[in-house]
């Protein structure tokens, strides 16, 4: 699904939307692709998110990158075409604009509208820099248009956002990631770490109730997509780590029995019952770089914080390649 620059007709991308948020709030278990959570709304929301003391994957990657900025930019090189996966204000990979000098910025997000204020911005500080923003789904399919330079293409996948995906899902995503970045092209992603349980819960359900906020914002959002009556208020958040599973679960939870309709569509919701809007896997560090292996890319180098917390990972779309860790 596009939405800016270069997009699907309208109605094709509107159907597209409304028939997957139809299959979700029909199925047995409820569920609200967490895509869904990144209107305007989200994604300042979950700006607020990341200034939390609770929220550690920003403060711990972004120290990561002070701390090892140099290395990063070595193994990445100068001069690629950085390809900004899930931009939302732009603001990690601009912070890496001196050390990487990109000759290309292509910025994507779902969110069009807060991404292309972004880059509106970003444009004025780096003229030097050539931009693109596309608004885009890409989290099922993705296809970049020939307005990407296509050499030398460096993915830029920062935060938790993998978690996202099942590990099945994940391959199949970076598999894509491998097919539109060619022999030269590479991954620079951010990995969060498995670690206690009590440090996620606090992460993902912070007491001050923003990320309360940003779930519960998703149901406004799909009011809004498919002309849904979800009332807010009869809905709470829950967010917790599952440990049988390896991941953080977010959940809206029916605090009232209410039917629920949609233009095509309607559903009884008893006082209890759950719509699961996000999963965000937590890797071991191995683990992470089998997966990275099995989807055509080697680990050339791994940075991680001094608690084992995080880790950013380098992989070349090349033959072999020795992984090397840096505490």
């Amino acid at each position: 699904m596009y939405t800016s620059c270069t997009q699907d007709p309208p109605r094709a991308a509107n159907a597209h939307v409304a028939n997957e948020l139809h299959a979700g709030l029909e199925a047995r278990d409820a569920w609200i692709s967490p895509k869904f959570l990144y209107d305007a709304l989200g994604s300042k929301l979950f700006e607020a998110i990341c200034e939390l003391p609770e929220y550690y994957p920003t403060r711990t990657e972004a120290a990561i990158f002070a701390r090892h900025g140099a290395e990063i930019a070595h193994a990445a090189g100068s001069g690629t075409t950085l390809i900004d996966l899930g931009a939302g204000n732009c603001a990690k990979a601009a912070s890496l604009f001196p050390l990487l000098a990109p000759a290309q910025y292509v910025a994507v997000d779902i969110s069009a509208e807060f991404l292309n204020d972004a880059l509106g911005r970003l444009r004025q500080r780096f003229p030097q820099i050539a931009m693109e923003g596309l608004g885009m789904d890409f989290s099922t399919r993705f296809e970049l248009p020939p307005s990407v330079a296509a050499g030398r293409r460096l993915f830029f996948y920062p935060g938790s956002s993998l978690g996202n995906f099942t590990p099945d899902e994940a391959q199949g995503f970076l598999r894509r990631l491998r097919g539109q970045c060619g022999d030269d092209g590479a991954v620079l992603i951010g990995i969060d770490l498995v670690k206690d349980k009590a440090t996620l819960d606090a992460a993902y359900d912070d007491a001050l109730g923003v990320t309360a906020a940003f779930n519960l914002n998703a149901l406004r959002h799909v009011n809004k997509l498919i002309g849904a009556d979800f009332d807010i208020r009869a809905w709470r958040h829950h967010g917790f780590y599952n440990e049988a599973r390896g991941r953080v679960e977010m959940h809206l939870e029916a605090t009232r029995p209410q039917h629920v309709h949609w233009h095509g569509g309607s559903r009884r919701f008893e006082a209890g019952d759950c719509i699961h809007t996000e999963n965000s896997y937590k890797y071991q560090q191995a683990d992470m770089i089998a997966l990275l292996e099995r989807s055509g890319f080697e680990a050339t180098r791994v940075w991680t914080d001094p608690q084992r917390w995080f880790a950013v990972v380098h992989a070349q779309a090349r033959a072999k390649a020795q992984v090397k860790v840096i505490h």
